[in-house]
């Protein structure tokens, strides 16, 4: 991705996080990104296009930012030993308070609100909470290899869907960031209790 692309992605997540997806407005976009609203129609055709390709910068960036904290944010006597310390680490990565992941987040939730009234968004949308339902599921099952497959899916909707509504929560200052963390490891263990029960 050429890095003019890469800075008015950057500049759309921004401006997505600050505004809105209603908010969001080719001027002020061109501004944030240093370029001319030209290039943006060069680059992206249209407003959806712009819109789907931010979601998708928008997943990528949590994918590289979770994997980068993953593998050098601990010194190699705190890896985490299991599974479940392995799924609890990659969920509570998304409840941190620094910039990116904030900015990240709304702009995700945002993205999220509007494919609501915009059926162009739902299939991107949808095609990234597959992904990340199946990556959930698949550490789940590495903690409970028995367990069928379809609760091992149904426990991973469960934990994405309640991350999001707690970073939601977290994020409009309803919910304390410690508090969010508990009930995130709270619930990975009910659903690890009860696909143990499954077995």
């Amino acid at each position: 991705m050429s890095d003019r692309r890469t800075a008015i992605l950057e500049a759309a997540a921004t401006v997505i996080a600050r505004r809105g997806v209603r908010g969001l407005r080719v001027e002020e976009l061109a501004e944030e990104a240093g370029v001319s609203k030209a290039l943006i129609y060069y680059h992206f055709e249209d407003r959806t296009g712009l819109l789907r390709r931010t979601l998708a910068f928008v997943n990528n960036r949590v994918e590289r930012y979770t994997a980068e904290q993953a593998a050098a944010g601990q010194p190699a006597a705190e890896t985490p030993a299991g599974p479940l310390r392995r799924l609890e680490q990659a969920l509570l990565l998304e409840l941190q308070d620094l910039p990116h992941v904030r900015e990240n987040s709304t702009a995700w939730g945002e993205l999220r609100a509007s494919a609501v009234f915009d059926p162009e968004l739902r299939g991107e949308l949808a095609l990234a909470s597959v992904i990340w339902v199946r990556e959930v599921a698949d550490q789940l099952g590495e903690a409970r290899p028995t367990a069928p497959e379809s609760a091992l899916t149904a426990s991973a909707e469960r934990l994405t869907a309640l991350l999001e509504g707690l970073s939601a929560r977290w994020l409009s200052g309803i919910l304390p960031l410690t508090d969010a963390r508990t009930r995130m490891r709270e619930a990975i263990g009910v659903e690890v209790a009860h696909l143990a029960g499954l077995d």
